[in-house]
C-alpha cells in the first residue's frame, strides 16, 4: 500500500517512491556480508506480505517465498541468526482496498499469512516479533493520515486498534503452535512524556499522550485491557469496546518485548488540539539537544522507559529492537564523520548497561539501522543507516558510526 501511497502528491519528502530504495532484493548479500564485517551476529529483518501472498490471501508466490529462503541462509551461513518480524507497515493494496487494518477480516488475512511464514521459514527461523510499532502505523496510517494508507478519524482508528491487538496476540499463537523453540515477542515504541510544567493541565495532558503512546498497546497483551483512565478519547474507545468481540484474545504471553526508543517527548496542554487537548513543545525551541528529525536527545529518559517496561506484569525479557537517530550526514572523500551519531549510541548505551545493571533483563539490542533507506513519509531525507547508500548508484560506504560500532563489537 506504500507504493499506492507515495503517488499522493505531497505525501513523501521529494516524491520520494519506496519502489527500489536501498534495493536489499538484489544486494542481500553484499549487504549481509557487511553486517558481518561490523561485528553484528544478529540480523533482523521484515518479511513482505505482499511478497508472500501478493492478493493478500489465496495463492503464494514462489518467487518471493524462495527470497527470504535465500536471505534466512544466507544469515546461517554467515553465522548470522536470522530475526524475523512479521508485519512492517506494509500491507498488500488488495487488502487496504477492502478496509485493512479496519476490517474485521484482517484477523483472518494477518493469521493466513503468520502460518505461511511459520510453516515456511520455522524450521530455520526460531527468533519471531509479530508486529512493528501497532502505535506507529494505526496512528499515523489510520488516524492522521499522515502514513500509508491516509486515512484519518476515530472510526478508522479505534479498529485498527483492536484488529492490531488481536493480530499481534493470534499471530503469537500461530507462531508457538507452528515452530518448535521459537523465542516470540513484538515491539512497542515508547518515548517518555513529560509535562512541559507542573501545572494540573500540563501534568494531565502529558498522561493523556502517554496512554495513547506508552499503554495502548502493551496494556491490553499483558491481559490488563485498554487503559481508560478518564481519558475521553479512551471513554469513546470504551464504547466500542463494547460491540467488539474477542477482546480477551489480546493476551499472549510473550517471550520477549521488543522496545523502540528514539526520544523522549515534552508537552503542554493545548484546548485547540481536539479531544487530546495535548501538543508537543519540540526539543528545537526548548534548545536541548536534538537530532535533524528535531527528537529530543534524552538517554536518561530511555533508561527511566526501560524500568518502566520491565516493571510490568508478564514482561519477561526486554529486547531494545530499534535504537538510533538522524543526522545530516556529508560523504566527503569517501567518508561520513558522523560523531553526533557515535555520541548518541555511546550515551544510550550506557543507559542500558545501567538499566542491565539495575536487574531490568535486557537481552538484545538493534541498531536502526544498518543502512540508509526509504524512511517512510520521510522519504529518503532521513539517514540512520550505519552504512550510507548514494540511492542513483547503490554505492555502500560505511560511516565512521559503522567502524565505531566494528571496534566496539570486536574489542576484547
Amino acid at each position: 500500500m506504500w507504493d499506492t501511497f507515495s503517488k499522493r502528491p505531497g505525501k513523501i519528502i521529494g516524491a520520494a517512491k519506496p519502489y527500489e530504495a536501498c534495493d536489499f532484493y538484489h544486494r542481500y548479500k553484499d549487504d549481509l556480508l557487511l553486517a558481518k564485517a561490523l561485528g553484528f551476529t544478529v540480523f533482523r529483518f521484515s518479511i513482505s506480505w505482499s511478497r508472500i501472498l501478493p492478493e493478500g490471501i489465496g495463492k503464494t508466490n514462489k518467487e518471493g517465498i524462495a527470497f527470504y529462503h535465500k536471505v534466512i541462509d544466507e544469515c546461517l551461513q554467515l553465522g548470522l541468526i536470522p530475526f524475523v518480524t512479521l508485519y512492517h507497515w506494509d500491507l498488500p493494496n488488495s487488502l487496504e482496498k477492502e478496509g485493512g487494518w479496519t476490517s474485521h477480516s484482517m484477523l483472518r488475512w494477518f493469521s493466513r499469512f503468520a502460518t505461511v511464514c511459520a510453516e515456511e521459514y520455522g524450521d530455520k527461523v526460531k527468533n519471531w516479533i509479530i508486529l512493528n510499532e501497532p502505535m506507529g502505523f494505526t496512528s499515523l496510517g489510520y488516524g492522521l493520515g499522515k502514513h500509508a494508507p491516509g486515512k484519518t478519524g476515530l472510526n478508522n482508528f479505534f479498529p485498527a486498534v483492536h484488529n492490531a491487538a488481536l493480530a499481534q496476540a493470534e499471530g503469537g499463537r500461530i507462531i508457538r503452535n507452528i515452530v518448535d523453540h521459537a523465542n516470540i515477542g513484538t515491539t512497542f515504541s515508547c518515548s517518555e512524556v513529560i509535562p512541559f510544567t507542573q501545572s494540573e493541565k500540563d501534568i494531565a495532558a502529558a498522561n493523556r499522550m502517554d496512554i495513547l503512546l506508552n499503554r495502548l498497546f502493551i496494556e491490553p497483551s499483558l491481559g490488563m485491557g485498554y487503559p481508560y483512565d478518564n481519558f475521553q478519547l479512551m471513554d469513546k474507545l470504551h464504547l466500542y469496546n463494547k460491540a467488539w468481540k474477542y477482546t480477551e484474545r489480546m493476551k499472549f504471553d510473550f517471550d520477549f518485548i521488543g522496545i523502540q526508543n528514539y526520544f523522549s517527548l515534552t508537552v503542554k496542554h493545548n484546548p485547540i488540539i481536539p479531544i487530546i487537548n495535548a501538543s508537543e513543545v519540540k526539543a528545537v525551541t526548548r534548545n536541548v539537544p536534538h537530532t535533524d528529525m528535531g527528537w529530543e536527545i534524552n538517554a536518561a529518559s530511555f533508561y527511566r522507559m526501560l524500568k518502566r517496561f520491565a516493571a510490568y506484569d508478564g514482561v519477561k525479557k526486554i529486547i531494545v529492537s530499534e535504537n538510533g537517530a538522524y543526522f545530516k550526514d556529508v560523504l566527503q572523500n569517501g567518508v561520513v564523520n558522523d560523531a553526533q551519531r557515535i555520541q548518541y549510541f555511546q550515551d544510550y548505551l550506557q543507559a542500558m548497561l545501567l538499566a542491565k545493571q539495575e536487574g531490568v533483563n535486557i537481552n538484545g539490542y538493534f541498531v536502526w539501522t544498518l543502512t540508509d533507506n526509504f524512511e517512510w513519509a520521510e522519504g529518503y531525507r532521513a539517514r540512520f543507516g550505519l552504512i550510507h547508500v548514494d540511492f542513483k548508484t547503490q554505492l555502500r560506504t560505511i560511516k565512521n558510526s559503522g567502524y565505531w560500532w566494528r571496534n566496539f563489537l570486536n574489542r576484547k
